[in-house]
């Protein structure tokens, strides 16, 4: 005879989350490269195909009084056929990079730059690509800090803006 399971539950020190490798960021070792955002017109041409097959089985099936097949499935058609359009014209092609966009903003403030932090956002109905750029001066501690929205497709400065830095760094300093 076998004994029962044991029904206690393991205390909080057993239990252990981590992330899976392949999101594991901590052992990767190399430059980071931003996704495209042209990867949303896949979806495009998924909702066009959708499209084109509900209007062929509303083509066919249109003489026939259907029940399963009406005037719904080709405005179903229409309205993939008006997102996949959406769609396909919001997949930029992000030609800038990062660090293409931290080079821009540093042209654009004016100071030396020492840390920076590059965020990828998206601006207008759109979605155009367009990276945030924070930076700091390099002098110890940072003068100056700024913010440079810099587009993703052309390199363009979207808006700028600098300031002395009104944190104080007096409690950090040795």
């Amino acid at each position: 005879m076998s004994e029962p399971p044991d029904e206690t539950p393991p205390s909080d020190d057993a239990i252990r989350d981590s992330l899976p490798e392949d999101l594991d960021a901590t052992g990767y070792v190399g430059p980071y490269l931003f996704p495209n955002n042209n990867r949303r017109r896949i979806p495009a041409y998924l909702y066009w195909a959708i499209a084109a097959i509900c209007i062929l089985v509303w083509f066919l099936r249109r003489g026939h009084d259907p029940v399963l097949i009406n005037n719904g499935v080709l405005v179903a058609a229409i309205l993939l056929a008006l997102i996949g359009l959406y769609s396909f014209v919001a997949g930029w092609n992000l030609a800038i990079d990062e660090s293409d966009a931290l080079v821009a903003a540093t042209r654009q403030v004016g100071f030396p730059v020492g840390h920076s932090s590059a965020q990828m956002g998206w601006r207008g109905l759109l979605s155009r690509p367009t990276w945030r750029v924070l930076v700091y001066s390099a002098d110890d501690p940072p003068e100056k800090r700024g913010l440079v929205l810099v587009d993703g497709v052309d390199g363009s400065i979207v808006e700028w803006f600098v300031e002395d830095n009104p944190e104080d760094w007096g409690a950090l300093s040795s």
